[in-house]
C-alpha cells in the first residue's frame, strides 16, 4: 500500500495544503457540456483559504470504480489533506458517488451531509433526496477528509459558506467552518480562512496566532 511522506520539519512546503476536486458526471466528461463544479470550487477556495494550499483536479465518469480509484490515488499517492467531490450524490441510477466515497472511507462523518441538507432545505423540499456523504479515509501516518458536495455553482457555495441574514450575519452556518478543526485533529496543516467568507471554527486551545 502506499504511503504518504512524512512532511518533515525542514520542509518549506509542510504548510501547505493540498486539496483533490473532482467532478463527477458523465456528461462533463464526454463533453456535452462544460463542467461548472471544479471551476466553482476553485474561485470559491480562492477567496476563502488564507493558507498555502493547492489543487489536484479530476473530470472523471460516474462509475464506481472509477471514483473510487480516484479518492483513493488523490489521498495514498497524492496525499491530498481534503478531497471535495461534485456531482452524483441524488437517487438516479446513475448516481453512485455516496456508496463509492463510503467504500474508501475509514471513518463516516454524518454530520457534514446532515448540515449540508439543512442548508438546501431553505431553499428546495427535494434536498430531503441529496445524499451527500463525507468519511476520513486513513492510509498509514496520513489521513485525509473527504467530502461529497452538490453539483450546481450556487449550491456549492451556499453549503460551503453557510446563510447570512440581510445584516450579513451567519444564520445558518457552512460546513466549511468545521472542516479546519477537522483536519487538525486528523494530523493535517493548519488552516487559516477569510472570516468574511467563513469563520474556522476552534475551541480556544485550538487556535494559533494568525499568520503574518
Amino acid at each position: 500500500m502506499m504511503t504518504k511522506p512524512e512532511r518533515s520539519e525542514s520542509d518549506p512546503m509542510r504548510d501547505e495544503l493540498v486539496i483533490g476536486l473532482v467532478s463527477v458526471s458523465d456528461r462533463a466528461t464526454s463533453g456535452v457540456y462544460e463542467d461548472k463544479g471544479i471551476p466553482s470550487l476553485m474561485e470559491w477556495l480562492g477567496n476563502a483559504l488564507k493558507t498555502p494550499w493547492r489543487a489536484e483536479t479530476r473530470l472523471i465518469h460516474d462509475d464506481a470504480a472509477t471514483i473510487s480509484a480516484t479518492l483513493t490515488a488523490l489521498v495514498d499517492g497524492l496525499g491530498c489533506d481534503l478531497v471535495l467531490t461534485t456531482g452524483g450524490t441524488g437517487p438516479a441510477r446513475r448516481d453512485v458517488t455516496p456508496e463509492a466515497t463510503l467504500a474508501v472511507a475509514t471513518k463516516e462523518m454524518p454530520g457534514f451531509g446532515e448540515q449540508m441538507r439543512q442548508i438546501s432545505l431553505n431553499f428546495v423540499p427535494t434536498a430531503i433526496l441529496s445524499r451527500q456523504v463525507a468519511v476520513i479515509r486513513e492510509n498509514g501516518d496520513h489521513a485525509a477528509l473527504i467530502i461529497n458536495l452538490p453539483g450546481q455553482p450556487k449550491s456549492i457555495k451556499e453549503t460551503l459558506e453557510g446563510l447570512r441574514d440581510d445584516q450579513g450575519a451567519v444564520k445558518v452556518p457552512g460546513i466549511f467552518a468545521a472542516v479546519p478543526y477537522c483536519i487538525d485533529l486528523i494530523g493535517g496543516p493548519y488552516i487559516e480562512t477569510d472570516p468574511d467568507v467563513v469563520s474556522a471554527f476552534r475551541p480556544k486551545n485550538a487556535q494559533r496566532a494568525p499568520r503574518a
